[in-house]
């Protein structure tokens, strides 16, 4: 090829990236040694393929705006099968786009090896959020039985919804991660196709910490929230979560607000053989009860809820003139003898000889071992070392410095758990060492929150805490996403080396 045609191939080739305005952080790839570069020191790339310099422009032009949000967290790579060389990469790797439906083809390679095509809506929305996480569900907008569903993206577009819609709306707030909200999408996008016309039925993804403000407006506390409008102005939150599609029509030709719930009853007042004790009765009670058993619970704790029919039934055959009595206090609401023994986990179960505390039993769960105990009461094994009072470059957390610690780190990866969780037990160790990796790197923090410890309960339920061990990603303190990827030390490092 001579100087004048190599200048016009040049030209050419530069009005074509010129005219999809292909962005320099697409890398275009045609030597197969490069392309397995490129594999080997990327984690996770999206590579279009096309028959020609100019099948791909309308992907090109949506994948420049791809590659600007998932910079850092995403590669995406361009193969042109119509050149020379490329030609030859795309033979190499099995790929033909010239078979295809706009003579271009999308395919993710994951950890150096190829993971799937990309076979989801090609929209800028979808592509970010398959980049983000590639083995993750779909958005609910691409399920296409939920065409009748308003998908609502800003807050804008809220506002823009509820100012020109002259019908009912009937707006779900939701978070992507929530096991509810999974369960009534389906509902909800039934009872959209059946009242299609008469309502408008909305979807809103508000977990991301922009929308905190409208959150605060509607009071969503929790994931999903229902809010019913009409002309523009919020009327009623809606809160049958077991309901049909049916239940969900049926309310919007009478929409009433939510009927207050039937308190629970506390415990303290239910016909039950344990002996409820009060700040105010502690002491004077183990004075007449010279070996007592005394269980500090909270109400809203999982556990508790649980113990407490082995605990009474224990009681039934206990207090009957058996030589140890069992007692129980809700720490929540007696704090003073609460603070005197540091109670800061539920449940906490201490036995009491002559008025004198003599064990912590965490280990009596159930009716069985509780009698057991009481018959031959015995020191425990001695405590395994918690997570916390082992030395570490893990930064431990809690509802009180949780805010302040990371507003000051430029990357945060946060391990919520429970330290009785298997699973959270198996992460430790990887965890633990990924932190050390980077423990000089001050703009960086691997951190852990003990989800059963005092008010941290409801600081994990505020940050999206639904099972342990729950990981999730922070920068400056502002959440970013769920890590929903594997649990090995060097997964742990790679994605924060690509953050």
């Amino acid at each position: 090829m001579g100087p004048k045609q190599m200048l016009t191939q040049l030209v050419w080739l530069l009005s074509v990236l010129e005219a999809v305005k292909v962005s320099p952080l697409i890398e275009k790839v045609s030597d197969h040694k490069d392309f397995k570069k490129l594999l080997r020191t990327r984690t996770n790339v999206l590579v279009l393929y096309t028959e020609t310099a100019t099948s791909g422009d309308s992907h090109l032009k949506l994948l420049s705006d791809v590659a600007q949000t998932v910079k850092g967290q995403g590669t995406i790579a361009w193969v042109n099968c119509g050149d020379s060389e490329g030609r030859k990469l795309c033979k190499k790797v099995k790929v033909d786009p010239s078979s295809k439906r706009g003579r271009a083809e999308l395919l993710h390679y994951k950890d150096g090896t190829f993971h799937t095509e990309y076979s989801r809506p090609a929209t800028f929305k979808s592509m970010v959020a398959f980049l983000k996480d590639p083995s993750g569900p779909p958005l609910w907008e691409e399920n296409p039985e939920a065409k009748d569903v308003v998908h609502i993206e800003t807050e804008k577009d809220f506002r823009k919804l509820l100012k020109k819609e002259e019908r009912p709306v009937l707006m779900m707030f939701y978070a992507p991660w929530c096991g509810v909200c999974k369960r009534m999408q389906p509902i909800f996008q039934q009872a959209a196709t059946e009242t299609k016309g008469k309502y408008v039925l909305a979807g809103m993804n508000v977990h991301p910490a922009e929308f905190d403000g409208l959150k605060q407006e509607y009071s969503v506390k929790g994931y999903p929230t229902f809010c019913y409008f009409e002309k523009g102005k919020f009327l009623h939150h809606y809160e049958n979560y077991g309901a049909t599609a049916k239940d969900i029509a049926d309310w919007l030709k009478n929409p009433q607000p939510p009927q207050p719930k039937t308190p629970e009853v506390p415990w303290s007042e239910t016909d039950s053989a344990v002996f409820h004790l009060s700040d105010e009765s502690f002491d004077s009670f183990l004075e007449e009860h010279p070996a007592a058993l005394v269980m500090f619970y909270a109400p809203w704790c999982g556990h508790c809820k649980k113990m407490k029919p082995e605990y009474d039934e224990a009681a039934e055959i206990l207090n009957k003139g058996s030589p140890g009595v069992l007692a129980a206090m809700d720490a929540t609401v007696h704090k003073a003898v609460s603070d005197r023994f540091k109670i800061s986990g539920f449940p906490t179960v201490k036995y009491f000889e002559k008025g004198e505390e003599k064990y912590t039993l965490p280990q009596l769960r159930n009716k069985d071992k509780i009698i057991e105990f009481m018959h031959n009461p015995q020191a425990p094994p001695p405590p395994e070392q918690s997570w916390e009072e082992k030395p570490s470059s893990v930064s431990h957390l809690g509802s009180e410095d949780f805010r302040e610690a990371l507003k000051k780190k430029k990357h945060a990866l946060v391990m919520f758990y429970a330290p009785w969780c298997p699973h959270c037990k198996n992460a430790v160790p990887h965890f633990t060492t990924a932190a050390e990796l980077f423990k000089e790197d001050r703009k960086i923090v691997y951190a852990a929150v003990d989800c059963t410890k005092g008010q941290n309960h409801e600081l994990c339920k505020q940050e999206g805490v639904e099972g342990y061990p729950t990981f999730n990603y922070y920068n400056y303190g502002k959440f970013v996403e769920k890590y929903n990827g594997d649990r090995g030390v060097s997964d742990w490092r790679q994605f924060m080396i690509l953050q």
